[in-house]
């Protein structure tokens, strides 16, 4: 008699759970763009959402703990002159952002921990370089201040944020346009997939195709895919029949997949989201209502899938929460925010536990947010693993950093004359002039107080005598 044996793992009963309607945030117009990117991006302290948006392009940044209404007058991050189509944090700066847009640039943004009064319109440094629109923008996972665009010009550029420079251009390795771009856990290399039905492993500092696959799915549909720690790749794509598929690759041999699982015949493109902690892979499908989960091993069939999240509306887009946003009191072990016509619903996953202890073999030390290269390490050939911070205690974020921006050869780099008055400056002395300028402001903006109590006070006066008299 044959008995069927069930596959042990930690990670076999993650269950979703959305968060009561309180901690949701309502009143939110969600771009409507029919573009493959997530719409989305969340960190520790904020969540940002791209918006709808008239006479050119915005999105919104909430502190985690402003849920509920969003008041239609919340202040937005609106420099852009076209539609922005993709958003990413900073992993090394909790308050910066960078938008990428029709308008064929790149803006990066340093978001002030409380809520500013008016938009935010002045970007801390424009990256300029794209011909056409810019669809995909991703920050280096170990290096400060090195960023990745791909734009529909079928270019890479890897700039230097800190000199607002382009230091590499891979223009000739594209032929049509790029579906997306993932670094490695150590930044060396990326993969991209792109509409010629090509899987490529790149290495953009030596400017060289490392490994290449043609037609690693089938269909017409965009492919996604993602590296994973130990340097193998997740694929998401399309059957000839139009079926979604997921297969597993290794790089060093790519003739066939490790693995090939078909899904079903829903035409939303599926969004790959991994936590290298828990080698579990999320797939979150645009237009779905659903959330799957596989655990990825070294054992046949290497990708073993776990279970589904089901809910009756269908995601617009998704933010995942890097792994020090997590409760880990709670035994959370991923954290989705996703995105309603109208609204942003968190969704908890967690591990069951009857122990309130800190649970080791859930959380790993895990990447926190000291770079362990600077951009000029990494651009000269020097490669680090990011550096590692343990979740026991429970993450307590590090002081706000400015993000200086020092652009070269500018005016011989000779100060401007005046005073400057600009929030958003692109020189090393912005933490400075800024504080000058705003404790000046507030100086001045006390003297007006104080001289319209004065007023009111002897117009009060004015009006009891007035009152007596009348008696």
């Amino acid at each position: 008699m044959s008995r069927r044996v069930v596959r042990q793992s930690k990670f076999r009963h993650i269950f979703g759970q959305p968060v009561k309607a309180d901690q949701m945030y309502e009143d939110i117009r969600v771009s409507k763009l029919t573009w493959d990117s997530s719409f989305c991006a969340v960190n520790p302290k904020f969540l940002a959402i791209i918006v709808e948006s008239s006479g050119g392009g915005a999105f919104i940044v909430l502190p985690l703990a402003k849920t509920g209404r969003v008041d239609k007058n919340h202040p937005t991050v609106s420099g852009h002159t076209a539609p922005v189509l993709d958003i990413d944090w900073c992993p090394h700066n909790d308050n910066v952002i960078a938008s990428a847009s029709d308008d064929t640039t790149i803006m990066v943004w340093q978001i002030p921990d409380y809520t500013p009064v008016r938009s935010i319109t002045e970007p801390i440094v424009t990256l300029e370089g794209h011909s056409k629109r810019v669809g995909i923008i991703t920050w280096h996972p170990s290096a400060r201040n090195v960023l990745l665009s791909a734009g529909s010009d079928n270019m890479i550029i890897v700039w230097n944020v800190g000199t607002g420079e382009a230091l590499i251009t891979l223009d000739e390795m594209h032929s049509d346009l790029i579906y997306n771009v993932c670094w490695n856990y150590n930044g060396s290399l990326i993969t991209t997939t792109c509409k010629d039905k090509k899987l490529r492993v790149i290495d953009p500092r030596k400017h060289e195709i490392v490994a290449e696959k043609s037609g690693a799915h089938e269909g017409a549909r965009p492919v996604k895919s993602i590296f994973l720690s130990d340097g193998k790749i997740f694929t998401t794509g399309f059957s000839k029949m139009s079926e979604r598929q997921l297969a597993l690759w290794d790089p060093s041999n790519f003739d066939e997949p490790i693995a090939l699982q078909e899904m079903d015949t829903s035409n939303g493109v599926l969004l790959p989201f991994y936590d290298p902690d828990s080698s579990v892979v999320y797939l979150c499908g645009k237009g779905d209502s659903s959330i799957r989960y596989f655990e990825i091993t070294g054992e046949a069939p290497f990708v073993h899938y776990l279970s589904t999240y089901s809910s009756k509306e269908p995601q617009r887009g998704m933010g995942f929460m890097p792994k020090r946003g997590l409760d880990v009191s709670k035994c959370e072990i991923a954290r989705f925010y996703k995105l309603h016509e109208r609204k942003c619903e968190p969704i908890v996953m967690t591990v069951p536990r009857k122990s309130d202890l800190f649970q080791d073999d859930l959380y790993p030390d895990t990447p926190g947010p000291e770079p362990a290269l600077e951009a000029d390490e990494w651009f000269a050939g020097q490669t680090a693993d990011p550096i590692l911070v343990s979740l026991r205690d429970g993450y307590v974020p590090v002081k706000n950093r400015e993000l200086k921006v020092t652009k070269k050869n500018i005016l011989d780099n000779k100060p401007p004359t005046g005073p400057r008055r600009s929030y958003s400056s692109c020189e090393t002395g912005f933490a400075r002039v800024s504080l000058e300028d705003l404790l000046e402001e507030i100086k001045y903006l006390r003297a007006t107080v104080e001289s319209q109590e004065k007023r009111i006070s002897s117009l009060e006066n004015l009006l009891q005598e007035i009152a007596n008299g009348a008696d």
